[in-house]
């Protein structure tokens, strides 16, 4: 199956885990739930239980391709088939390994001489080749071609007796930007790469422990967020970290001068009532869409009043920002609600004559054609990649008879893909590289009157920074913080 291609950043993968708690895999499916947007193609879970009789622990298993709800119908599957009180959970869009390889769905499973371990991974190893052409020339057999197998193996080959010892042992030659959840048949495990590129999450439900990508995992099943997984922190969950309420942790070792949060979390990826980084990603989005507004605001020299509407969703409280800070510079503008998105599209089925990626932008979007006809439109958006949706939106727009059409981002243009767990295009395909920045020459493609993106101080100026974190930019400037291997594209190891 030929993925269409997309004009946004893809998100990366969400996680979650239990430590303890009877109803693991139902609390599992409904923070699966909550994670929805950061992953689509598949989704797992898998338990552990104890025979009491056999004196064992086993791992009960369910994955398959599509969403939660399609993978979990039949509620027989968490309240019959995944019993345990220990579970993780994974919701995977494909950044390497194929998205059409069923052995790639996570969580990933196996059994070795020190019990079992199920993992799953949020991002992206940057030495991934490198590590896996070692591991097959001394004889490993790969049963996926994602770069997460990469753990599992590490740790099973270890020369280390002590379990823990191998993890960390594993963590510490891995590269790249990673959030992990590992099960033991003791601990539940959590895991950052040095830098934190990827958020990961430490709540509490009840007399358990959770783990998640975002907290708004936590909230869906009333857990209470205390921290975030640290930089560099192997953090272990287990029967000793319940009766002391103290952590436990190791650290990766490997020196970085200060973390490098990805920047995108905030723009584009989390959603706006989670609290990731330290910091509630609505809050960051309204600045961003504020210092748009003081960067690009539209100038008019009638009394018209010109309308703001967001591309929904990831967009809507930018919007906001920008149309309220508009307003009190004394620009003559509201906000509007001007695009209605479906939230149950689902596949299209096209006729041989249409456009696929069209017939996709009409089905996921639709004009509200009285607010729009007539009057000067402000389309804010978070991102364009590569202009293919956002062209053919605008020509949605431009069908509802509006004045102008005003377009504003509330990022810099995208000029380099990333490789740290987000599905961005080649660089060839990018249209602020393609079309070698120049905003005219984007301005006339997309087909819209004007044209702003957000500065790259702006951007930096909008997200919290009090303890000197840094953050991870490389989309926009290139500048990458962890070193990356040769590029290695998804489907490289398919059969």
């Amino acid at each position: 199956m030929k993925r269409t291609q997309i004009d946004k950043p893809r998100s990366n993968c969400g996680v979650f885990g239990v430590f303890r708690h009877p109803q693991a895999a139902t609390l599992t499916y409904y923070g699966l739930n909550a994670l929805q947007h950061r992953g689509q193609e598949g989704t797992g879970i898998v338990t552990l239980d104890y025979d009491r009789e056999k004196e064992r622990h086993f791992l009960n298993v369910h994955k398959g391709f599509g969403l939660v709800t399609e993978v979990f119908r039949d509620e027989s599957i968490l309240k019959g088939a995944l019993t345990g009180d220990v579970a993780i959970g994974h919701n995977r869009y494909s950044t390497a390994g194929s998205a059409n390889n069923r052995f790639n769905i996570q969580p990933l499973n196996v059994n070795y001489r020190n019990g079992h371990l199920a993992l799953s991974h949020n991002g992206n190893f940057t030495n991934f080749r490198t590590l896996r052409e070692k591991l097959q020339d001394s004889g490993t057999i790969f049963q996926t071609t994602s770069d997460s197998e990469l753990i599992l193996h590490l740790i099973a080959r270890s020369d280390m007796d002590d379990q823990l010892d191998q993890v960390e042992e594993a963590l510490n030659r891995v590269e790249g930007a990673y959030s992990l959840v590992l099960m033991t048949d003791s601990a539940l495990i959590a895991a950052r790469d040095p830098y934190g590129i990827r958020p990961l999450a430490l709540g509490k439900f009840e007399d358990s422990y959770v783990v998640a990508s975002e907290t708004c995992a936590f909230d869906i099943i009333g857990a209470k967020y205390i921290r975030d997984i640290e930089p560099g922190e192997i953090l272990i969950i287990d029967d000793e970290f319940l009766r002391r309420g103290e952590p436990h942790s190791r650290w990766i070792q490997k020196s970085v001068d200060k973390p490098r949060y990805c920047i995108f979390e905030y723009i584009y990826f989390s959603r706006p009532d989670s609290v990731i980084f330290g910091e509630n990603v609505d809050k960051v989005r309204r600045k961003l869409g504020k210092l748009l507004a003081h960067e690009h605001p539209l100038n008019t020299d009638d009394d018209e009043t010109a309308i703001v509407i967001s591309v929904p969703d990831a967009s809507n409280t930018a919007t906001l920002g920008y149309a309220t800070e508009s307003q009190k510079m004394r620009q003559n503008m509201r906000f509007e609600i001007g695009l209605i998105r479906s939230h149950y599209a689902g596949r299209t089925f096209i006729q041989p004559y249409q456009d696929s990626r069209e017939a996709k932008v009409r089905t996921k979007f639709n004009t509200v054609k009285g607010v729009i006809k007539g009057r000067k439109v402000i389309v804010v958006d978070d991102s364009i990649v590569r202009g293919t949706t956002a062209k053919l939106l605008i020509k949605l727009i431009r069908e509802a008879e509006p004045k102008e059409i005003h377009m504003r981002i509330t990022s810099p243009p995208i000029h380099h893909p990333c490789h740290y767990g987000m599905d961005f295009p080649s660089r060839e395909e990018l249209i602020a590289n393609r079309l070698g920045g120049d905003l005219e020459a984007i301005r006339k493609e997309l087909g819209v009157d004007t044209i702003g993106y957000l500065s790259h101080e702006k951007m930096l100026e909008s997200v919290p920074r009090e303890h000197g974190e840094d953050y991870c930019t490389a989309c926009f400037s290139g500048e990458y913080p962890v070193p990356i291997d040769v590029e290695t594209t998804k489907e490289e190891y398919e059969v």
